[in-house]
């Protein structure tokens, strides 16, 4: 399918910008986001409704787009060029089409390239368990499971499943096998591909995003039953992150859980992008590993006393966000008022400065 000529433009302006997302809209020029600021394209003239609906159905396939016009909005990716590709949403927006595309990178970035902390690979050499990435939309949580499992891929002969709407990285076999299987393309839903998984001897499965509680029910039962598990959540922190599942269930069934996942709980990694004062951004992050001390909270209840764990335990590799935040700034990194943006504990993170 070719794209409108207008839009091919755009997104060839994406990449030699750098820029991570465009947005599309009526009324208003294209808008870049450039290391985390929102940058109009104010050489572009604005855009009419007809003109962003036409740019959307452009890359939308024929089934999808009835989809679109049932429910108001479409999640799909999109290979510009064959080679670069993109995750797109689109939307109605007072009564016109918008539309957002994220730029996913054409390689799979390591854990240095990345920032990230090296102790995330050991949840990478684990044979089963329970791993979750968290933060806000936006915050490279697709983008740091992508590094672990291709970790995984480098390292150790395993069948390799991802669940996800869309596809984002396509990765390559290398010593492991890997299927991908997109939502409405090759499976109705994540729950229906998390139980077929039981049936397609998997070692490790990929959880695009647990949004309800089918499919955590059956991510929980699958890292209970000997697989490796890794998903993401929009929560803030770990503590918030294990309430979240739990409240998901129905209260005859939430303390059954809890103590599924004392059991099965790998980890959890929260992160946030900080933009560097160099230029780009830096993740600043949080790591719960689960240890007894963190399997006894979860089991009673207690999980309002998770952070202090967290921070009391860097000698096990655990990390505090807001301990996490004043690094960066005594590093000179990133800027005290930016750090100070993504605070858990302000008082914490002045602390720990």
């Amino acid at each position: 399918m070719a794209a409108d000529s207008r839009l091919d433009e755009l997104l060839d302006l994406v990449v030699a910008q750098g820029a991570s997302d465009v947005h599309v809209f009526a009324g208003g020029p294209p808008m870049l986001r450039i290391s985390g600021a929102l940058i109009p394209l104010v050489k572009y003239p604005a855009l009419a409704p007809g003109e962003t609906e036409a740019m959307l159905k452009s890359i939308v396939p024929a089934d999808r787009w009835e989809v679109f016009l049932n429910a108001q909005s479409v999640d799909l990716s999109y290979a510009h060029k064959k080679e670069i590709r993109f995750r797109v949403n689109g939307y109605r927006t007072q009564g016109s089409v918008a539309f957002a595309m994220r730029l996913i990178p054409h390689s799979v970035r390591t854990f240095t390239e990345l920032n990230l902390p090296s102790v995330l690979e050991t949840f990478t050499q684990r044979e089963q368990g329970f791993f979750l990435a968290v933060g806000p939309v936006g915050q490279g949580k697709s983008t740091t499971l992508a590094t672990m499992i291709n970790r995984i891929n480098e390292s150790r002969t395993e069948h390799i499943l991802t669940i996800e709407d869309p596809v984002e990285y396509l990765f390559t076999p290398q010593k492991s096998l890997i299927h991908q299987r997109e939502v409405y393309v090759d499976t109705p839903d994540f729950h229906t591909a998390l139980q077929n998984a039981f049936r397609e001897d998997v070692d490790i499965i990929m959880v695009g995003e647990m949004r309800d509680y089918e499919t955590i029910s059956s991510a929980v039962t699958a890292a209970e039953t000997g697989h490796l598990v890794f998903s993401t959540l929009h929560t803030n922190t770990a503590a918030q992150t294990i309430d979240r599942i739990i409240d998901m269930f129905p209260a005859e069934q939430q303390q059954q859980v809890r103590i599924q996942l004392a059991g099965s709980l790998a980890g959890i990694f929260s992160q946030r992008l900080i933009p560097r004062i160099s230029g780009g951004l830096i993740p600043a992050c949080e790591l719960l590993i689960n240890n007894n001390a963190i399997s006894t909270l979860i089991r009673d209840g207690r999980t309002h006393e998770i952070n202090t764990v967290i921070q009391t335990s860097s000698q096990e590799g655990m990390i505090d966000m807001d301990r996490s935040l004043a690094e960066l700034v005594r590093r000179g990194e990133v800027t005290v008022e930016h750090a100070y943006e993504h605070a858990i504990d302000p008082k914490s993170f002045e602390n720990n400065l």
